[in-house]
């Protein structure tokens, strides 16, 4: 085995292995309403393009963004995750496609693997018990169990302590959002590719640094298995 080898994958949830059909943005909608923000104008559609634009980020650093008290963001973050968990039951949520194929052959293989997320805890755990994927992964992170959450590094750097890997060189991070491109950059992963399974597309996942983009978390497995040939 090579001293390149990769020994952790750091995975992103919803739009890089998880696929939720836009819930995010149905329960920021419900979210801002429920804070006072109008329903339509121009505030409406900036926070709308925030959202796109920060996507992969902590909800609550969001919220405090585009609100002006630390009531209103609470109450914003507290409305989001009680709407996206009726939209889970509503709608329902759905591995992408290869997902658990590709974490059960990187796993195989001996390279550990970490989901982590921008929700709570609480909407994290809701969406692994909608897809059946307690056991799926060795460990999930929420920003609250590392920190602070995208674009930070925190997130990586702890699953990496926690999973008592050797270094960051032997890290490979995979996201859909420049927020994820922005954290695997910053925690000095050797690979942090974008996956055009999600929210931005490459030129955007490009611009920011991926080291490389791929079309989905099959394709990534394959890229992080070839340093372990």
């Amino acid at each position: 085995m090579s001293d390149n080898t990769i020994d952790l994958a750091v995975l992103d949830m919803a739009g890089t292995t998880v696929s939720d059909g836009g819930l995010v943005q149905r329960a920021f909608d419900a979210a801002a309403t429920a804070a006072g923000m109008e329903t339509e104008g121009p505030r409406r559609d900036s926070a709308r393009q925030y959202v796109l634009d920060t996507m992969g980020q902590s909800k609550i650093t969001v919220f405090r963004a585009l609100f002006d008290t630390e009531d209103q963001a609470q109450l914003a973050n507290r409305a989001f995750e009680s709407a996206y968990d009726e939209l889970i039951d509503e709608v329902g949520v759905a591995p992408v496609p290869g997902a658990a194929d590709a974490i059960e052959a990187l796993r195989t293989a001996g390279v550990k693997v970490a989901l982590t997320t921008g929700f709570s805890r609480a909407t994290q755990d809701r969406l692994l018990n909608a897809l059946g994927w307690n056991e799926i992964a060795d460990l999930t992170l929420a920003p609250a169990d590392a920190g602070r959450g995208r674009p930070y590094p925190d997130l990586i750097l702890t699953a990496l302590l926690r999973l008592r890997v050797d270094a960051v060189d032997r890290v490979a991070v995979l996201g859909d959002t420049t927020s994820d491109i922005a954290s695997g950059l910053a925690a000095g992963a050797r690979i942090v590719a974008g996956t055009l399974t999600g929210a931005h597309d490459e030129p955007r996942l490009r611009a920011a640094g991926a080291t490389h983009v791929v079309a989905s978390v099959t394709e990534f497995a394959r890229l992080v298995l070839a340093t372990r040939a």
